[in-house]
């Protein structure tokens, strides 16, 4: 009984590492952090839970067993680049998930977890995803233990040009949206991974469409009835602050 007190003592001490892939645009990371930031704020973590580890410069990973949760972020990077940091992150998270460790990825970190466990990713065929957008749950995810409370139908903030595009061997679609049919894909009892960002806000948001406004609109996207339908997402937010909870809290 002791030396399993001891044991869980030692686990409560462990961070959770943020594992970051990449910086916004100056533009939103000058107002509004950059992703890890706006991640450790969304989750409601505190300086001293977290551990951050800069991949994509060049930081290097403890052994997964030196955390008690991970969660990756998105990136302005592409992974189909194979850019040798994300394919060394990919190695790691495929240790991380043989040793249990929860984890979530987000964007680019949901690509990320897709192609390190054998899915494929690439451009979607219909181009970017943008905005604020409907994500839909399917019917697996009426059984899961983090998301079967949700709402059938929630909105969530998206800006992406890459995409899961098939799964890996034995991970199931909990999500999807008109545009991208795997917007929540459960990998195994602890990994999950979202297309869409539930760290952000309509602020963040809205400085994305305003950065980007000259880009889109040459692809074709209406930027002004994009702001004007943005909306708060509580519901994604609920998604990521229930990761921290269930898995990294009491791990």
């Amino acid at each position: 009984m002791c030396q399993q007190v001891v044991e869980m003592s030692q686990a409560a001490r462990l961070p959770v590492v943020i594992i970051q892939t990449g910086l916004p645009p100056d533009a939103i990371h000058t107002r509004h952090g950059n992703f890890s930031r706006m991640i450790q704020d969304a989750a409601g973590l505190a300086d001293d839970e977290i551990r951050v580890v800069a991949v994509h410069e060049g930081e290097t990973l403890d052994a997964p067993g030196q955390y008690r949760a991970a969660l990756i972020t998105g990136s302005p990077a592409m992974v189909t680049d194979g850019a040798e940091w994300s394919e060394r992150t990919a190695a790691w998270i495929r240790d991380a998930v043989a040793d249990g460790l929860p984890m979530l990825g987000i964007c680019y970190g949901h690509q990320l977890i897709a192609h390190a466990l054998g899915g494929k990713v690439g451009y979607h065929p219909q181009g970017r995803e943008v905005g604020t957008q409907a994500v839909e749950l399917l019917e697996d995810a009426r059984r899961d233990p983090l998301i079967g409370d949700l709402p059938s139908r929630f909105y969530a903030h998206l800006l992406h040009q890459q995409s899961v595009l098939q799964l890996p061997p034995g991970a199931r679609v909990l999500a999807r949206s008109s545009h991208d049919p795997h917007q929540i894909v459960r990998y195994a009892e602890h990994v999950l991974s979202t297309q869409y960002h539930p760290e952000f806000c309509t602020n963040v948001m809205t400085t994305y469409l305003n950065h980007f406004e000259p880009y889109l609109g040459a692809e074709g996207f209406d930027v002004p009835t994009l702001r004007a339908a943005l909306q708060p997402t509580p519901h994604a937010h609920q998604m990521l602050q229930g990761f921290v909870q269930r898995y990294a809290m009491a791990a």
